[in-house]
């Protein structure tokens, strides 16, 4: 945990209070890149199964780690390819780290109106989640993210044919 300056202002990458400011240089192409490219890697945090409250963080940790290696990525053939491998295997370290169980409540949340397009992403959410892992991963780079079965293989570390399964039995 800690505060990362981005250009000098503060953003907060964790919950330990006692965090101090670490100064980063981030070009200002990476700093375009996650500005465009946030909700969309929000959006593919949830259907990869991150719960909401820490879909955030994840794509957080994702552009975090991408600082290191921006020059790389922007040389890469897919960009977006390597930031999804990169946001598949932090979400793979965080998921080992935490516990996943149910917490008793007394009273369930609201679920809100019944609108159709609300209960149509519901409806999908519950699907995808449903999935296996693996399924899941190739579901939503291949259909969310928009990836080729070749870029998809490339990004999970499979071969070709597997994405093709994969996606059939899903």
């Amino acid at each position: 945990d800690r505060v990362v300056e981005l250009h000098g202002e503060a953003t907060y990458t964790g919950t330990d209070p006692r965090a101090q400011p670490v100064l980063v240089c981030v070009s200002m192409d990476l700093a375009e890149y996650a500005a465009t490219r946030r909700t969309t890697l929000y959006r593919t945090a949830v259907l990869l199964g991150c719960p909401q409250q820490d879909a955030d963080d994840l794509v957080q940790i994702t552009l975090t780690r991408c600082v290191r290696h921006w020059s790389r990525i922007t040389r890469a053939e897919n960009p977006d390819a390597y930031v999804y491998k990169v946001m598949l295997n932090a979400f793979r370290d965080v998921r080992g780290r935490r516990w996943h169980g149910e917490l008793p409540t007394e009273v369930l949340p609201d679920h809100g109106a019944d609108d159709p397009d609300v209960a149509a992403a519901l409806a999908v959410r519950g699907a995808v989640a449903q999935l296996s892992e693996e399924h899941r991963a190739v579901l939503v780079l291949r259909f969310y993210a928009d990836l080729s079965e070749r870029e998809t293989a490339q990004v999970l570390g499979i071969p070709a044919g597997t994405v093709k399964s994969r996606t059939a039995r899903a």
